[in-house]
């Protein structure tokens, strides 16, 4: 009876709304339109969805417990694979890995596990206490409090680890508070996640940037006997043309950190933004939709959404890019950035592009996009936020440690470093990707540290 069941989609806020606030967009099943989408899991056998996790979830499982209206026990479930439920269950790309592998999708519309998650993760009864194993006594330490670090500290805790996080911020949570906008991921949600961690007797130390402030071996002689390294991928990339350095252009990363965790938006700023009726945001992934819609609510008359590629080559969920749609963010598909132009004070007037046509694919298997030739077009703007990718941190240079030429950090298969106490997972070994995928680099390598403890391995 259930296969006839069509899926259940989150009722949304009203787009002229909430384009006049940070609030957040989706508004969450009920327990009934949770049950009734879980009736559509045919709880294969198998498993499929399951290989699709970075962290392993046993989604049929949780899902079976929802049918069984015990929202309590569906948390348990989630909990012995995932430090952060609420937070996967809003901004993980359920669409390309677990949802992507559900028998339900092959004849229809995959049974929506994210929104699952999140239903569970936000409406149990936190009647979960999670008993660490006896302490071990063995200090570790975790630098960075993004998701591959919170989710590598949460695992060690409850394997009865020492656990000391070093966030170089005066706030925790990584991209999950300075990069992804309270619409999408509110920050009362982070703060929920990183207290249950303390609650498992992680320390944070924060206003801590190893590197600077302390180096690996500052840690090593204060006792850590083994070290994971999540610093992400924060460096912003520019493309290297002319006008980059006018007054009014941004780097995304720079954007969102002053909009989400420094609270540009707020009246009485201290780091207000001044944006003009105008803004351009150049690039086609995540960021770039988070960044335009972040700009349409602070104001902004008209954002240009400016992408070399087609709608069809775009990085970016399609979740995303249909709420931006919903937003009236104009999107300007094969576009492409040729100069930015001032006027005589230096502050940006106008961004100069070129049509762009796709031909054969690359590498990655998108097609190339090339330049038609006399296609060239000014779009007037005030501002530009340059959102095509970022790097890592260069600090980690600095912590003795093997990089690739790439400026990621070296490591083996089990996250293992050159310096035998010191691992490393997430984007600063991967480059930019998913949060799950930073958090299951952060599970793993917990893991693999505690391999190595219990073999009695020398770190």
């Amino acid at each position: 009876m259930s296969n006839n069941i069509q899926r259940t989609h989150m009722k949304l806020k009203d787009p002229r709304e909430r384009i006049t606030n940070f609030q957040e967009v989706a508004l969450g099943y009920t327990l009934e339109e949770a049950k009734l989408e879980a009736s559509r899991c045919l709880e294969c056998k198998n498993k499929p969805c399951v290989a699709g996790c970075p962290v392993g979830i046993d989604i049929p499982k949780f899902i079976h417990e929802i049918k069984a209206s015990d929202i309590d026990k569906a948390f348990e479930a989630l909990s012995e694979y995932t430090s952060l439920p609420a937070i996967c269950g809003r901004v993980c790309p359920q669409e390309t890995q677990c949802e992507a592998l559900c028998v339900r999708g092959i004849k229809g519309e995959p049974v929506a596990i994210g929104a699952l998650e999140r239903f569970v993760a936000d409406n149990h009864n936190n009647v979960l206490e999670v008993v660490p194993q006896e302490s071990k006594g063995i200090k570790t330490a975790i630098i960075g409090s993004g998701p591959a670090g919170l989710s590598c500290a949460g695992t060690l805790a409850k394997l009865g680890y020492d656990v000391t996080i070093f966030e170089a911020l005066h706030d925790t949570g990584g991209v999950l508070r300075y990069g992804i906008p309270e619409f999408r991921l509110p920050k009362e949600i982070v703060d929920r996640e990183v207290n249950a961690l303390k609650t498992l007797g992680v320390k944070i130390e924060k206003n801590v940037v190893i590197g600077r402030s302390l180096d690996l071996k500052d840690l090593e002689d204060d006792g850590f006997k083994a070290i994971f390294i999540g610093t992400g991928a924060g460096l912003p990339r520019f493309m290297n043309i002319k006008g980059e350095n006018l007054l009014g252009v941004y780097s995304a990363n720079e954007f969102l950190t002053r909009v989400n965790l420094m609270k540009a938006y707020e009246a009485k700023s201290d780091t207000p933004l001044y944006l003009g009726r105008n803004v351009a945001v150049v690039g086609g992934g995540n960021v770039a939709m988070d960044a335009a819609r972040s700009a349409k609510r602070l104001g902004v008359e008209n954002v240009y959404l400016i992408y070399r590629r087609s709608e069809e080559e775009m990085p970016a969920r399609r979740e995303e890019v249909e709420h931006a749609k919903e937003e009236a963010i104009e999107f300007k598909f094969l576009c492409n950035p040729l100069e930015i132009i001032g006027n005589e004070q230096q502050y940006v007037s106008g961004i100069k592009c070129i049509q762009m046509e796709l031909g054969e694919p690359d590498a990655n298997g998108r097609r190339r996009p090339h330049e038609v030739e006399g296609s060239e077009h000014l779009i007037e703007v005030d501002n530009v936020i340059m959102s095509i990718g970022t790097l890592a941190n260069p600090l980690i240079k600095t912590l003795g440690i093997d990089i690739n030429n790439r400026g990621l950090i070296e490591t083996n298969e089990s996250g293992r470093t050159s310096n035998m106490a010191v691992y490393a997972g997430g984007d600063a070994v991967s480059g930019a990707a998913t949060v799950i995928n930073a958090m299951g680099a952060g599970k793993q390598c917990a893991y693999e540290i505690h391999k190595d403890f219990m073999s009695k391995r020398e770190l």
